[in-house]
């Protein structure tokens, strides 16, 4: 770094990003975007991603935003993702895993299938886009890995116990890389949400007796937004947090920490 404003943008980075078309991607997109960072974005709905990226561009003009659809929870669909990155050329230098999914349910009630999709999607899919990222960050001089975790693997909400024990795995799977990786001069660490507000939690939240009950287990007393978890991203991935690895930081309102 020239100077200690380098440490603070993103220009000469190519991020990738995936589950880029809503919520918490798309404001990730923007955010890295708007350090300097050039985007591959990733998502399952084709036609929805390529406008997404057509506002993109049009918004950060001094960047290249590329796309590729892609369901994560298929692994010949993330090999080709990587095959379009080999094709691209771009320096990849960041990996945001945000791509997943849930169904809700009481644990007696998951069939098989179901259960197993929600590992794919949440798990298998952020540690094999890892593996397959490798050989592109292992050449960068600053590169990160950011996995999107949840407060649901730290402690128990009512997600279902499928999506908290995909969530504890990400983190521990974030811990081993950062300790593995670190000779590599790749960092790895996550974030861990709360309730944010996005199209998958506006039917949960609509509930107002339910939504009543999160804020009274929330200090700051309201949901997050979706930029509010990507500027923490935004901050894992700058040079500025160059000796930060192996973390799994809450967004949460401060909801890990309430007591009774």
């Amino acid at each position: 770094m020239n100077n200690r404003s380098d440490a603070w943008q993103l220009h000469g980075h190519t991020a990738l990003v995936t589950g880029a078309s809503k919520g918490i991607g798309l404001a990730v997109a923007r955010e890295l975007a708007g350090l300097g960072a050039n985007l591959l974005l990733v998502a399952r709905d084709e036609d929805y991603l390529e406008q997404v990226r057509l506002d993109l561009a049009d918004d950060f003009p001094s960047v290249d935003v590329l796309g590729f659809a892609a369901d994560l929870g298929d692994a010949e669909d993330r090999m080709a993702v990587f095959d379009w990155v080999a094709d691209l050329g771009l320096p990849l230098s960041l990996l945001v895993n945000n791509a997943g999914g849930n169904r809700p349910a009481a644990t007696l009630d998951y069939r098989p299938e179901d259960y197993r999709s929600i590992f794919e999607q949440n798990l298998f899919s952020a540690f094999e886009m890892c593996r397959l990222a490798h050989p592109q960050l292992v050449q960068h001089a600053h590169a990160a890995i950011v996995n999107v975790g949840s407060v649901s693997g730290v402690t128990h909400v009512r997600t279902g116990s499928p999506y908290g024990m995909t969530k504890a795995a990400l983190h521990q799977l974030t811990r081993n890389l950062a300790v593995e990786w670190a000779v590599d001069g790749i960092r790895v660490n996550a974030v861990a949400p709360w309730y944010i507000r996005t199209q998958r939690s506006e039917p949960a939240l609509a509930d107002e007796d339910y939504l009543d009950e999160v804020l009274d287990h929330t200090p700051l007393r309201r949901i997050g937004e979706p930029e509010e978890v990507a500027a923490a991203i935004a901050f894992l991935c700058l040079p500025a947090a160059s000796y930060i690895t192996g973390q799994v930081v809450a967004v949460d309102g401060g909801f890990l920490n309430y007591g009774f």
